[in-house]
């Protein structure tokens, strides 16, 4: 009888007995590099097997990992090297290899059995970056058992069994990559791993390998709705489309739902608390990131005094729960991400009575006009109505008058006047949230998260102004 498939990658496939082969073997061979129980080992690697398999070596040897970006050029590794102090590095980038000497994953692996001990659960197990919208990214520290209540919510939430089938598109080094990889493997689902994001292939994937699960991010969802032959690919095999790390637009979602016929599931998490909300498979809402995934227990405090609030009233989220991080690197960043004992998550929101969630912004990318506050998701819902807008961003600049004014960024697919847009948000909502310019830009700046680079924007808005 053939051993079923874990992984797929491009034309190879891995039974689960491979994978722990290498797993095996690679641990052999970090254990003689060095590599002890209690560590931290650097991982640097492009979207590909020899990432999971370098994954679940180090956790065999008792070490951390420290997922760094492929992405990142030789300051930001130096950064987050810096701030986590690994003793060990594998991957397959120049930057690591020249900031430590690391393990190329291009070398073989020679299948061996190694030892798989349980892991200590308050063992410190991944060390993923804060996305750093604002300032320097931070490490969160999660254990093998914040991580590991992590997938059970994320397998639980999604209802994800033996029998589904999942790709994974988006990096693994981001929160949202690597908990889907763990989650499939441990459920025992068949999984693919892309070596990147390709609108086309990942479409075709769903078609060919009968994908029953997709999980999107903003720039996903936005390639779909603008895909002009989405039409031309069978989709029926999806149960649902997941939307994460970011709020849904909703007239994206309805593109995509209308042309395919497949729903969404909004979820919400945060490399802090990786699963933090979810919708339900049945009846799921866009409107609403879910209700909070057993397990996890919010609650909403006032910006202005920090004191819970009413049903339906806005505030900052925070939370409780099992799978939340066992503190920043450096340390002394954590105290400051908590409020009397509730992790703040720095978003901000509302949650009714039924314990719905919605979202509306980040606390420090609030915009203030006059005293009022402003919301950039609900000024980018309203701009993403206009048939012309691809995409949008809105941010806040230091204005003498207001305090704050309100730009809009916007990549559009033709023509369409600013007064338009101007005048399309105030019909909609107060007049004090209308835009005071829209500028126009080829691509809103996005972490591969989905998250906009407010600051990114704000940056060329006031060298542009400078001028």
């Amino acid at each position: 009888m053939t051993e079923r498939v874990a992984l797929a990658f491009e034309e190879r496939e891995y039974p689960l007995s491979l994978l722990d082969a290498l797993a095996g073997g690679l641990a052999a061979t970090l254990a003689r590099r060095g590599v002890r129980a209690g560590q931290r080992v650097a991982l640097m690697s492009s979207n590909r097997p020899e990432f999971v398999v370098a994954v679940r070596a180090i956790w065999r040897l008792g070490a951390a990992v420290v997922v760094l970006s492929p992405a990142w050029r030789t300051a930001e590794v130096d950064h987050a090297l810096a701030v986590t102090g690994p003793a060990h590095a594998v991957g397959d980038h120049e930057v690591l290899a020249a900031a430590l000497p690391m393990l190329h994953l291009d070398e073989p692996i020679t299948p061996a059995d190694h030892p798989a001990p349980v892991p200590d659960p308050a063992a410190d197990a991944v060390m993923v970056f804060s996305s750093g919208t604002t300032g320097m990214p931070k490490a969160v520290r999660h254990t093998h058992a914040s991580f590991g209540a992590a997938v059970r919510h994320w397998r639980d939430a999604l209802a994800l069994t033996a029998a589904d089938r999942v790709q994974v598109t988006t990096p693994p080094s981001h929160i949202l990559g690597l908990l889907n990889i763990v989650t499939a493997l441990e459920t025992g689902a068949w999984l693919r791993l892309h070596r990147r994001f390709d609108l086309d292939r990942m479409l075709h994937h769903v078609e060919l390998d009968r994908i029953t699960v997709e999980m999107a991010v903003a720039p996903i969802a936005l390639a779909l709705a603008s895909h002009p032959k989405l039409e031309t690919y069978d989709l029926s095999s999806l149960r649902y489309i997941m939307w994460g790390a970011t709020p849904v637009t909703a007239s994206v979602a309805e593109t995509v739902t209308r042309r395919t016929g497949v729903g969404w599931v909004p979820a919400y998490g945060a490399s802090e608390l990786p699963v933090i909300t979810c919708n339900p498979l049945d009846g799921a809402r866009l409107d609403s990131a879910g209700r909070a995934v057993p397990g996890v227990t919010l609650r909403v405090v006032s910006l202005a005094t920090g004191e819970p609030v009413a049903p339906g009233e806005p505030g900052e989220i925070q939370a409780r729960a099992e799978s939340l991080m066992a503190g920043y690197l450096p340390a002394d960043a954590t105290a400051e991400a908590f409020h009397d004992g509730w992790y703040r998550t720095g978003d901000v929101g509302t949650i009714d009575a039924d314990g719905w969630l919605r979202l509306t912004d980040r606390s420090k990318e609030m915009i203030k006009v006059r005293g009022f506050q402003v919301a950039p998701a609900e000024v980018e819902a309203v701009l993403h109505g206009h048939p012309s807008v691809v995409d949008c961003a809105v941010f806040g600049v230091p204005d003498d008058a207001d305090g704050e004014a309100v730009v809009a960024a916007v990549t559009t697919s033709g023509p369409v006047a600013a007064a338009d847009l101007v005048a399309l948000v105030g019909a909609r909502l107060a007049s004090y949230k209308r835009p005071h310019e829209v500028v126009f830009v080829p691509e809103i700046p996005r972490l591969p998260s989905g998250k906009v680079l407010r600051r990114v924007l704000r940056e060329r808005h006031g060298r542009t102004a400078d001028r």
